[in-house]
C-alpha cells in the first residue's frame, strides 16, 4: 500500500465532519409526515404508488415498501421485509394521525409540566 495522505488507512476520515454529516444524512429514512402526505396523495388520485421500472434503483424500482419507503431487489426481499419488527413499527405510527393539538403544544412549549405537591399535606382526624 502507498504512504502518505492518501493511503487508505482505517479511520481516516474520522475527524471529517462533513463527511460524517452526509454519511448520516444520506442513510437517513424518510420522516413520517413524508410519508403520510404521499399516500394522501395517491389515495386522492385513485392510484396506487409506482414507479417506472429504473436501472438505478434496486429490483428496477418494481419492490417498494410505501411504509418504509424503501425499494428492495426482489419480491423476496420485500415480503421478508414486510415480516420485519421495524416495518411493523412503522405501520403503526403511519395510522396514527399526522399532528394533533396535543403534539402541537408540546413541540411550541405552551403547555405547563403538572407536578405533585414538594411537601403533601396530612390530615389527621
Amino acid at each position: 500500500m502507498g504512504n502518505g495522505p492518501l493511503a487508505k488507512t482505517k479511520g481516516r476520515r474520522n475527524k471529517i465532519k462533513k463527511y460524517k454529516r452526509s454519511i448520516k444524512l444520506g442513510r437517513r429514512p424518510k420522516d413520517r409526515d413524508e410519508i403520510q402526505t404521499q399516500i394522501e396523495k395517491a389515495e386522492e388520485a385513485g392510484k396506487p404508488i409506482a414507479f417506472e421500472y429504473d436501472d438505478e434503483l434496486p429490483g428496477g424500482g418494481q419492490y417498494y415498501a410505501i411504509e418504509t419507503g424503501q425499494h428492495f431487489t426482489d419480491a423476496k426481499a420485500l415480503a421478508d421485509h414486510k415480516k420485519s419488527r421495524y416495518f411493523k413499527k412503522r405501520a403503526k405510527e403511519l395510522k396514527e394521525e399526522k399532528y394533533t393539538q396535543e403534539s402541537a403544544e408540546i413541540y411550541s412549549g405552551m403547555t405547563k409540566e403538572k407536578l405533585p405537591p414538594a411537601h403533601p399535606v396530612e390530615s389527621n382526624l
